[in-house]
């Protein structure tokens, strides 16, 4: 049995390989989109294995081309050469699948030269040279195979190296922004189509700050006018056009939209579907005598899938919104006029939409461009009530987990989950957002002070235990603020009041999110990760839970083996061992001098002690309190995160704390287009 696939290889080799490379660059340009707004593992699994192999795949077929017998044995593997330089081009929705790619584009123009120099090789070898009076068309058909092949490689090369920071920063440097107000042509486009168009013509304020760029406010006022200025300041449309621009940017740095939506772009688009398309007709007519069946059944495979992909290509550019944005600032007045005003454009967009709805079985195009507004959640009481390692309380994953010496990845997998933003959260962000504009906050769209400073400051309570209860280091503020958040809210008595439910869950959904970002995506957070110290406050916290043993039914046994999460807000959430942790931290720690040995718990039951007896004073609103300060420590993660973190995430969903560094610059530079208007 083992002679079998052997002895295939042996005979087959090149065809499975080229096969193989046109199944890549389909999986590749199927799957490409999960990555706008969804971190599917599987999906994305599959996604990294595709881009991975595509590339190799397509560079050993060439070598063996180059070098192997097959050749002369299958004269027209020969013809293939070209389609394999076509799917090293690859599809136009991906490019880099992380950021660090793009900073390898030397790297893919040095294997550029080579795979055109293997190419050419075995075309001139086998087919120019030994082709005949009869292979003049196949020869015709090779050769402009080979000049698409060539040049949709060239161009995969200059996207990558056009999608570095630097070259962003340096493009921005040269050439004005686009500027255009074309947003709404004879009043047929959509709210979502406004509000995409929209982003297009603000795009550049986006594409400075990612690259740390000074903006120049004069192109911002320009492009901005007073009644959008209001909205954006007030908050108004402000989520969705974050959501756009970010989406937008997502585009220039992981697909090929820095180079599509070009003139020379669009050119190389229209010509490849028609040069597939001849080709294709050259072959039919090239006698087929001598060839092998399954190698003309197999070249016309890789003709089809060519004027598919290509086709698709052509369509997809010109019915993308980038397509409306190079239009509506073209020098060519005539074109402008021909393709908008007419609604030509329009009505090809509205086509390709309507069959990408259909497709989608009812999802809506738009919706890819959007956030999916899922946020992670880790609760480290929750963690720490976790039942004991025991063969009845223990997954069987975890125990794998833990034989392969991977128990703490694990156990940040395992304990921590997503929820879904309700629309409520979104909009205290947003007004506490506003708030910070209207007090000054924002110089240069960065923050002036400490993380959860402004909140204490703005009530006369900066000092003392809320002072000092903020930490040294950012992520430790962080962790007393977590800790102490669960200890309030458990000994609260307006906590438990049904009023209050609103403000509580905001509280906890925002002290879950900013300790899942500390544990699980460390580097979307300003400062060193306090790995050590987490892991210290975690032992601690350990040796202050119940000893008391509970036994679980029997059904619950059998799911706990095989769960895969032990979410902080499921069904099995432990609250009743959460709030006995929580009242045995503050017993013991509430008159306790500062421990070395504990600090942060110290700090923690010092803040908990101070919120609560400011609750029953009555003058200040507790709960208040910490969902500002809460707020602020997100704000101030967003904005101090460093810009490179802000770009990579937006390959796997994006996250909330890019939406709000981008909306601080955006209510910054509103702000000095309102001021503006007014002076």
């Amino acid at each position: 049995m083992a002679a079998g696939p052997l002895e295939l290889w042996n005979h087959r080799s090149m065809q499975i390989l080229v096969l193989l490379s046109l199944g890549l660059q389909l999986v590749l340009f199927v799957f490409a989109g999960i990555r706008r707004r969804q971190n599917l593992p599987v999906r994305r699994l599959l996604l990294w294995l595709a881009y991975l192999m595509a590339d190799s795949t397509a560079v050993y077929a060439v070598g063996h081309l180059s070098f192997g017998s097959t050749v002369r044995e299958h004269r027209l593997v020969a013809f293939w050469a070209p389609f394999l330089l076509l799917h090293l081009g690859g599809p136009d929705n991906i490019t880099a699948y992380a950021l660090q790619d793009n900073q390898l584009w030397l790297r893919h123009l040095q294997i550029l030269v080579v795979q055109v120099l293997g190419a050419g090789y075995v075309l001139y070898k086998h087919i120019a040279v030994a082709g005949g009076e009869d292979g003049k068309f196949l020869r015709g058909a090779s050769y402009m195979m080979f000049a698409v092949g060539v040049v949709k490689y060239a161009e995969r090369t200059w996207a990558l190296r056009c999608s570095t920071l630097e070259s962003i920063g340096a493009s921005l440097k040269t050439r004005l922004p686009a500027i255009h107000k074309h947003y709404h042509p004879q009043d047929n486009a959509t709210e979502e189509e406004f509000n995409l168009r929209r982003a297009h013509s603000l795009f550049h304020i986006c594409k400075r700050a990612i690259v740390d760029s000074s903006v120049v406010e004069e192109d911002f006022v320009d492009s901005l006018e007073e009644e959008d200025a209001n909205k954006l300041i007030h908050g108004v449309e402000l989520w969705t056009l974050m959501e756009l621009e970010l989406s937008l940017m997502y585009d220039v740095l992981y697909t090929k939209a820095a180079v599509v939506h070009t003139s020379m772009g669009y050119l190389i688009r229209v010509i490849s579907p028609l040069t597939a398309a001849v080709s294709l007709v050259l072959f039919q007519l090239t006698p087929k005598d001598g060839h092998d069946r399954a190698d003309v059944a197999i070249t016309y495979v890789l003709l089809g899938g060519a004027v598919f992909m290509e086709t698709t290509s052509l369509l997809n550019a010109l019915a993308s919104s980038w397509t409306f944005a190079f239009l509506s600032s073209t020098r060519w007045q005539w074109l402008r006029y021909g393709v908008l005003c007419n609604e030509r454009w329009d009505k090809l967009r509205r086509a390709v939409v309507w069959l990408h709805h259909l497709v989608k079985q009812g999802d809506s195009r738009y919706k890819s461009r959007r956030w999916s507004y899922t946020i992670g959640q880790y609760n480290l009481l929750h963690f720490c009530t976790r039942p004991a390692d025991t063969p009845f309380t223990s997954p069987l994953l975890g125990r794998l987990a833990r034989a392969l010496a991977l128990d703490e990845w694990w156990n940040r997998r395992h304990y921590s989950a997503t929820v879904e933003m309700s629309g409520e959260i979104k909009l205290r962000i947003a007004l506490y957002m506003r708030r910070l504009y209207t007090g000054g906050k924002f110089n240069s769209g960065m923050l002036r002070k400490k993380w959860g400073e402004e909140p204490l400051v703005r009530r006369g309570l900066y000092s003392g235990v809320l002072m000092d209860s903020l930490g040294v280091e950012f992520q430790e503020g962080i962790i007393i603020w977590h800790i102490a958040t669960e200890v309030f809210l458990t000994k609260s008595e307006k906590a438990k009041a049904v009023d209050a439910a609103p403000s509580v869950h905001a509280i906890r959904v925002m002290s879950d999110y900013l300790m899942f970002l500390l544990v699980q995506r460390p580097y979307m957070l300003p400062g060193q990760p306090q790995k050590r110290l987490y892991q210290r406050t975690c032992e601690r916290l350990v040796t202050k839970r119940s000893v008391d043993p509970r036994y679980p039914s029997r059904a619950r046994v059998v799911k706990d083996l095989f769960r895969m999460r032990d979410a902080p807000h499921s069904s099995i959430s432990r609250v009743a061992e959460r709030e006995e942790l929580a009242n045995n931290l503050y017993d013991e720690y509430e008159n306790q001098e500062f421990s070395h040995l504990a600090p942060r718990l110290t700090h923690m039951a010092r803040l908990a002690k101070e919120l609560l007896e400011k609750e029953k004073d009555g003058a200040t609103d507790s709960l208040g309190l910490v969902l500002d300060v809460w707020m602020d420590i997100l704000v101030y993660a967003s904005n101090k995160c460093s810009r490179e973190s802000h770009a990579q995430k937006l390959n796997s969903g994006g996250e909330l704390t890019t939406i709000l560094w981008l909306m601080a610059e955006y209510i910054y530079q509103a702000s000095i287009a309102q001021k503006d208007d007014v002076l």
